[in-house]
């Protein structure tokens, strides 16, 4: 007799087998070429205002030779893009002419610091100075004068947290709009001698749903990989003067308690800093002291339903400088944030460096190592938390160094110490990633590691995977194993389900229009098949999935999704309102529906729908975001989050709710609020956010922060903090 999930799996695969191989290229875009990059004196360099009339820059290297990304991929763009590029001792700098046959319709959606430039017209400049093909920095631009930038990492992670010291302006001409831009060779961390950098440069014209590049112009190939960007040469005999940078600050911060009598203002100031050594031009030494978080985002607010604990994403700028060097494990064992199998078992989750038992704990310091040496990439890190009333202060490290072969690479990872202070803790492990070439210019990759915990208290005990990879189009397709032993308890790391295998396999089929004359930009069907064991070889869970995904020529993008699914609980679970699933074996069926509109859109929305069936009951969830950006100065997102079940034992309903927005003054001064509630925890949170760069790598800083409790219709008031920041950055 054939199984229900054995049938799902057949009937998926046979519907990918049908589905017909457009006549498509293998591989595109590998030509990598190469520009120069002329050198200047300090004495010519440009000002930096928009403006590309300064002398120095018909001394430039010139670039307009792209080609369409999307929608026609590989033919000529429909508008002119011009590049100039050089460098003095100090900086690298680009200029860039958007020319616009009609830029009263250019699409600007955010001028903040960091803000949703994306959303809008854009250039994008990805550099990669170790020519890792893995790793790179980007930075981004829109017309109104929006900076962002950002680490994109195993060439499939992006860190929009990070933030470095470069200026940027922009100006809107009667053809088009300009862009000018100085990014610091202090600011980035790049080793010379080489044979050049990684460089690839994006343009986007958002109303035309147009991408231009200059390398890689294969949409197979995501903006987030660098694998096939071009070469940028010349750079050579930089001037990094002692390659110091300190960053002293003086925070005051006053917080109260309303809910105790006389708790009073609680006012307090503290100075702090860091301080930043180049020992080489590819490898930077930090110190911090009494490091601020003050400027980190709230957490986004979630309410579990899964009998594993959440991965909860890194947003404290320390901790993301240089954040690729510390990365373990390639691309198939980090799907998403939301995959919760994905982050299982992960040596090293930063997160744990200030939180005991879910708690922050005060940092009082650290100091880290990061770069690039040669052809090794190096992460070392240690901090020094505060005593608790449990512990002492604890010193807890980790150090990564991996080496490149070309575009494969292998490394090793090492943490010692426990948050907790109750444990003598430590991890080592190996890992490995290998790319090649296979099927005329088709990629093949294999990963895989082996990592192993040592505990006095637990006992030590070890974790492993492998992984192989075929990312391509039309066809792709992956398999990885990962097994995380019971005893597996890496302190600093993340663990949710100890004692598993977990086995997961993917195929897709992707049909893409290239010459950009169907409605439909790309029709996927993927089917996607997990299973969880025990060590023991006992299925615990099971899903298996099959979607069908679309794109259109206009951004707008959704998908179907059905699965069926297994759960093994060999003790009962427990919702909130005491909610217990008992102990069994249970299989459901469940359906998925995804809508987007374009985010270029000055009104847009996006809605995700789970139903129906959960354990031995039902669920019917729906997430929506709704967006409005009328225009540059002001962003607005009402975002919900709603979760009904109902089960034997009683029912579930969780509603969650957040409200952010943007108040942009300038490209450089900005407030930004953000507000959320549940009503499991009945927990109100509110953080407002003031920020002026007076000058790049200067600050001035304010938060306001506001916790209530909102049970029914009242409104009980918890804990007001305010703090101001004033920070510097000078530089030797």
């Amino acid at each position: 007799m054939i199984r229900w999930h054995t049938l799902f799996a057949l009937v998926s695969m046979a519907w990918l087998a049908l589905t017909p191989a457009a006549a498509q290229p293998g591989t595109m875009g590998l030509q990598h070429p190469s520009a120069h990059a002329p050198r200047i004196t300090p004495g010519e360099a440009p000002k930096i205002d928009g403006d590309l009339s300064d002398p120095a820059w018909a001394k430039a290297s010139v670039i307009q030779d792209f080609k369409q990304l999307a929608p026609n991929t590989g033919g000529a763009p429909t508008e002119r893009t011009v590049v100039r590029i050089m460098y003095d001792e100090n900086n690298l700098y680009f200029g860039v002419y958007a020319y616009d046959s009609e830029p009263d319709k250019l699409i600007v959606r955010s001028m903040s610091r960091d803000g949703e430039i994306v959303t809008g017209d854009n250039i994008q400049i990805a550099l990669d100075p170790g020519q890792t093909r893995r790793n790179s920095y980007v930075f981004m631009m829109g017309p109104s004068g929006g900076r962002w930038d950002g680490l994109r990492l195993n060439n499939i992670d992006e860190l929009p947290e990070w933030n470095v010291i470069w200026e940027g302006r922009t100006r809107r001409v009667s053809d088009g709009w300009v862009a000018e831009i100085a990014i610091p060779f202090r600011s980035i961390s790049y080793t010379e001698g080489g044979s050049g950098w990684g460089f690839d440069f994006t343009r986007n014209i958002r109303r035309k749903t147009e991408t231009v590049r200059w390398s890689s112009y294969d949409p197979a190939i995501p903006l987030q990989d660098v694998s096939q960007a071009g070469t940028l040469t010349g750079i050579a005999g930089v001037n990094q003067g002692l390659g110091l940078d300190l960053v002293p600050y003086l925070v005051f911060r006053a917080k109260h308690d309303w809910s105790k009598d006389k708790d009073g203002a609680g006012i307090s100031a503290t100075a702090g800093g860091n301080a930043f050594y180049k020992i080489t031009p590819g490898l930077t030494g930090t110190v911090t002291l009494n490091p601020d978080f003050s400027d980190a985002p709230l957490d986004v607010r979630e309410v579990n339903t899964s009998r594993f604990s959440l991965f909860v994403p890194e947003t404290r700028s320390f901790f993301l400088q240089d954040a690729g060097n510390f990365e373990f494990g390639g691309r198939p064992f980090k799907r998403t944030n939301f995959d919760r199998n994905s982050n299982n078992g992960r040596p090293f989750f930063s997160r744990n460096l200030g939180l005991v038992n879910g708690r922050p704990v005060t940092l009082l310091g650290g100091g880290k190592v990061s770069g690039q040496y040669d052809d090794l990439n190096i992460g070392a890190l240690s901090v020094l938390t505060d005593r608790t009333a449990t512990s002492p202060g604890q010193v807890l490290s980790v150090g990564r160094v991996t080496k490149q072969f070309g575009e494969s690479r292998a490394g090793f990872i090492f943490t010692n110490g426990d948050p907790t202070g109750q444990s003598r803790n430590s991890l080592a492990g190996a890992d490995f990633q290998y790319r090649t070439e296979v099927f005329g210019g088709k990629t093949l990759e294999t990963d895989g590691f082996y990592q192993r915990s040592f505990s006095n208290s637990v006992g030590d005990d070890d974790s492993y995977a492998f992984a192989l990879v075929y990312p391509n189009e039309p066809w792709s397709a992956d398999f990885s194993f990962k097994t995380v032993g019971v005893n597996f308890d890496p302190a600093l790391g993340f663990v949710n389900r100890p004692g598993s295998r977990l086995y997961d396999g993917t195929v897709k089929h992707l049909t893409r229009n290239r010459n950009g004359t169907s409605f439909l930009r790309t029709f996927e069907v993927e089917s996607r098949h997990q299973f969880t064991t025990s060590l023991g070889n006992r299925l615990d869970s099971r899903d298996d999935a099959l979607q069908i995904q679309i794109q259109t020529r206009g951004d707008t993008s959704a998908a179907i999704q059905v699965n069926n699914v297994f759960e093994r609980l060999v003790v009962p679970f427990t919702l909130p309102h005491k909610i217990v699933i008992p102990a069994g074996q249970y299989t459901w069926n469940t359906a998925f529906a995804h809508f987007r509109t374009s985010q270029a859109l000055p009104v847009s929305f996006h809605v995700d729908v789970w139903c129906c069936n959960y354990y031995n009951g039902s669920e019917w969830r729906a997430r929506t975001e709704l967006f409005f950006k009328l225009s540059e100065a002001y962003e607005i997102e009402a975002d919900y989050d709603g979760t009904f079940i109902r089960l034997p034992a009683g029912k579930v309903d969780i509603n969650i709710l957040a409200l952010s927005g943007l108040l942009n003054f300038t490209p450089d001064m900005q407030f930004a609020i953000q507000a959320q509630y549940d009503n499991i925890s009945q927990g109100f949170g509110f953080l407002g956010r003031f920020r002026w760069e007076f000058q790049p790598g200067s600050e001035f800083f304010v938060a306001l922060g506001q916790s209530a409790l909102i049970p029914g219709t009242d409104f009980r008031v918890q804990t007001t903090q305010l703090s101001f920041r004033v920070g510097h950055t000078l530089r030797f």
